[in-house]
């Protein structure tokens, strides 16, 4: 069944700027948290811990945490790799963790430098020590449509990771199609099978629109009952470790289109929209999101 309320949680101050060719200043990426704060988005991936040298674009992750507001009723969260990156988390304040194990060994040593057992290995730590400290936690299955080196993720495989993780205990399974290689039967299928994996772990889907799938996706995944889609303002996004791994869902047009579907999601599109043609001017290129050239429907 049809969700009737999704949350969106905006995933453009980190994955939407860890791969692009301009850098925002710390004050920029405030700005750009607080502007989606403002259109009503109330969970947002603010930042990433990952080494600086690995992802320059995230450096300043502290200094971003110690400028937000925080009195906005709005759960920010962190990206984890490590334990270190757990510890740095925590002393910065977020509200909620992300950690990431990739689903083939191939893209797992290339985003992380170890095989996807080992990852594993790392977010149980990760997610007992996080759980602990009374952080929620949400495991992204990355790489759970299909990968850039391997190719098609095999149902077993996919079985394998989605058990493992449901063990961990998190609070969240998110599956990732970070290449954009999905399809809406997939989704649909995927999510089920995650279901009868882990039938009491809420289920979020990262969805990105490399091959102009990614509305169609966050569709199907609504129909399965998803009720937490990832997106990002503009849709600019992207993996440092995968090839051609462009952006994200724009969140102003997933928006559009389920309040068009009489799916409330609390988003103001109109002001979504201004804050894409923000950091458009932001990043000092056009975005790829429809709904800044197109305008919205009915005018506003």
């Amino acid at each position: 069944m049809s969700a009737a309320v999704v949350t969106v949680c905006e995933v453009s101050p980190r994955d939407g700027l860890q791969n692009d060719p301009a850098t925002l200043t710390t004050g920029q990426k405030i700005s750009l948290i607080h502007r989606a704060a403002a259109a009503g988005a109330r969970r947002i991936e603010a930042v990433s811990f990952a080494h600086p040298a690995r992802v320059p674009a995230m450096a300043d992750a502290e200094a971003v945490m110690a400028g937000l507001d925080r009195t906005r009723g709005v759960a920010y969260s962190g990206l984890v790799l490590n334990e270190r990156g757990l510890d740095r988390a925590q002393a910065a304040g977020v509200d909620e963790v992300n950690v990431v194990v990739v689903a083939t060994d191939t893209f797992a040593r290339r985003n992380q430098n170890m095989t996807t057992a080992e990852s594993l290995d790392v977010a149980e730590r990760v997610v007992r020590a996080a759980t602990a400290a009374g952080l929620p936690t949400t495991v992204t299955l990355a790489a759970a449509f299909g990968c850039p080196f391997e190719g098609e993720v095999s149902r077993s495989r996919f079985d394998e990771c989605v058990g493992r993780i449901g063990a961990l205990g998190p609070t969240e399974i998110a599956l990732a199609d970070t290449i954009g290689v999905a399809v809406p039967r997939q989704v649909r299928d995927r999510i089920e099978l995650t279901r009868s994996q882990v039938p009491e772990l809420p289920v979020r889907v990262h969805l990105h629109d490399t091959r102009n799938t990614g509305i169609a996706n966050a569709l199907a995944a609504v129909e399965a009952g998803v009720s937490t889609l990832d997106a990002s303002v503009g849709g600019v996004g992207g993996c440092p470790f995968a090839p051609a791994a462009t952006g994200n869902v724009a969140t102003e047009d997933l928006a559009w289109v389920l309040h068009r579907s009489g799916i409330a999601t609390g988003l103001d599109v109109e002001l979504l929209r201004r804050t894409a043609a923000w950091l458009a001017d932001a990043l000092g290129h056009d975005v790829p999101g429809a709904l800044l050239r197109a305008g919205v429907f009915p005018s506003t």
